[in-house]
């Protein structure tokens, strides 16, 4: 069974400030936030929440990594992104009082920070200086959909493949920046092309063309239900295109 755990705040703060919307936190703020939240360990394969859960808490992932997904009317699932360590997620619901929108499925075993609806309530109550900054965070979510969408509808469908498979690599925090995060070392996206072709609202034989032009130009290579991308520099550099 998913458990909380204890551990050391001060050696959480390193993982927490990977995240640019925390580490722009004054310090005392940040101290604040992490004192208040409980950290719970999530095992491998099992759900966090699913789409239509009640909002239960505010999270940072602290390890592993999430699948955030949601289900075609076929039952097929269709991959949104993953959440890297550091990612905070959660806030709409949290600001909405709705259901979750997405399903969220631990790819590892994760351990996670959460500030639960209480706490959060109870933390903005005795500190309302905190409005601004969780708000920031909600606006880089919409500022991050809104600029999928203008990016999706004006890219070659080469362009939007490769925006797609880096947004599933480095998580939503790339968006707001239009940077990546980290170019070090190889990332493996265990994804079907069928789901790629999904998400881009194409044909599998399309999708597999453009992925074997990138494999020649030495960006990625094609598995059995994986891609791993070697050069996420030149991915975002013929994503803009």
């Amino acid at each position: 069974m998913d458990k909380l755990i204890t551990m050391e705040f001060d050696l959480l703060l390193p993982t927490l400030q990977q995240s640019q919307w925390f580490s722009s936190l004054p310090i005392e703020l940040q101290q604040t936030i992490v004192t208040t939240g409980t950290t719970k360990q999530l095992k491998q394969g099992h759900y966090l929440h699913r789409k239509g859960d009640k909002v239960d808490g505010l999270y940072c992932l602290i390890s592993g990594k999430l699948r955030v997904s949601n289900l075609t009317l076929a039952g097929q699932e269709l991959i949104l992104t993953w959440l890297q360590v550091g990612n905070w997620f959660g806030e709409i619901s949290m600001f909405d009082g709705l259901p979750r929108t997405h399903d969220a499925i631990a790819e590892q075993d994760c351990i996670l920070l959460k500030l639960s609806n209480q706490d959060f309530e109870q933390l903005l109550a005795k500190q309302p200086n905190l409005y601004p900054h969780f708000m920031r965070l909600l606006c880089q979510r919409v500022r991050t959909t809104f600029k999928l969408i203008d990016e999706m509808a004006s890219l070659s469908l080469k362009g939007q493949l490769c925006r797609r498979l880096l947004l599933l690599a480095e998580g939503l925090e790339l968006w707001p920046t239009g940077s990546i995060i980290s170019d070090a070392g190889l990332f493996k996206l265990t994804i079907s092309q069928e789901s790629l072709a999904l998400m881009l609202h194409s044909s599998r034989q399309t999708v597999n063309k453009i992925l074997k032009e990138l494999q020649a130009e030495g960006l990625l290579k094609v598995h059995y239900g994986q891609i791993t991308l070697f050069d996420k520099s030149r991915l975002l550099s013929l994503s803009q295109v």
